[in-house]
């Protein structure tokens, strides 16, 4: 039954895809306000992680930012559709890249790209497989339901011929994968517990945070260049930039010290956009020993 209401939901998803970008942003939009009210254990994952990181907003503005994020959360989710399906053509005239996006390609180093969980990451991974011919490599975190597991791996596999990786497998294909030439699409800021990780400051509060950024960049000479994206209001399609590169990550700090200035990083691309990051990641999940949970 699981299987077939996946289907079901991927044909819708094949049917929308079809319309204009302002219609579905449209739709899109009411489907957020419809799972603001209906996915009550995500709304108040989302207000607290507000709460923590921005406590100089009331209850009210937060409230009011938790409402609009989810608007661009369910755009995000329907919009899936148009990244999988739609013609290379359209898509390159709906994606405005900004930046050095022939980087990777010129590099005679390693390249790994810094993508915060934003909700239009996946837009900027179709970027990097419409706009340059570096293959792409990333660790893919697998879901539950076998349907949408092989349509999402389709999905961000449709136009490069790269790998994406388990989190639960050991890092050597992917180191592997890079000494070949592809480029690690990064994705820095998610609670995976405290396995290679350490409590680095996001926002001010400890954070399990992987140290795999900074310990591969280190080890395999890498040039990290930070990338965000994010969804344009109605039909105006979406941005993504490719900002100047850190040369000097991590540089002479150790790896909880480069962490930490890649987590403030972030936290300061937040503020600049704040309805549109992933606010319904329990980030804080994991706390250190004899703390108590935070949600």
């Amino acid at each position: 039954m699981k299987n077939l209401l996946a289907r079901l939901l991927l044909g819708v998803l094949w049917l929308v895809h079809w319309l204009p970008l302002g219609a579905q942003a449209a739709v899109g939009r009411g489907i957020g306000r419809l799972l603001f009210a209906l996915a009550g254990s995500r709304r108040r994952v989302a207000l607290r992680n507000v709460e923590l990181c921005l406590p100089e907003l009331d209850a009210q503005a937060r409230e009011a930012l938790v409402r609009e994020h989810f608007q661009w959360l369910g755009r995000s989710l329907l919009e899936r559709g148009l990244l999988w399906w739609a013609p290379a053509e359209r898509l390159k005239r709906l994606i405005h890249v900004e930046g050095d996006i022939g980087l990777a390609e010129r590099s005679d180093r390693p390249v790994m790209w810094l993508v915060p969980h934003f909700v239009a990451l996946d837009v900027a991974g179709a970027s990097t497989q419409l706009f340059q011919r570096k293959q792409v490599a990333s660790i893919y975190q697998a879901q539950s339901n076998p349907v949408f597991d092989a349509a999402i791996r389709k999905g961000r596999l449709r136009y490069n011929q790269g790998q994406v990786f388990s989190r639960h497998e050991t890092a050597l294909p992917l180191v592997r994968a890079v000494k070949r030439g592809h480029v690690f699409f990064n994705l820095p800021d998610m609670d995976f517990g405290t396995k290679d990780a350490a409590f680095v400051p996001f926002f001010g509060v400890p954070a399990a945070t992987l140290l795999a950024p900074a310990r591969m960049a280190r080890s395999l000479g890498m040039v990290v260049q930070p990338v965000l994206a994010e969804l344009l209001p109605g039909g105006q399609g979406y941005r993504v930039r490719f900002l100047p590169p850190w040369d000097d990550f991590p540089g002479d700090a150790d790896d909880e010290a480069a962490s930490a200035r890649m987590n403030r990083w972030i936290a300061d691309e937040v503020r600049r956009n704040p309805a549109q990051y992933l606010w319904v990641h329990r980030r804080f999940k994991t706390r250190p020993a004899g703390e108590p949970s935070l949600y």
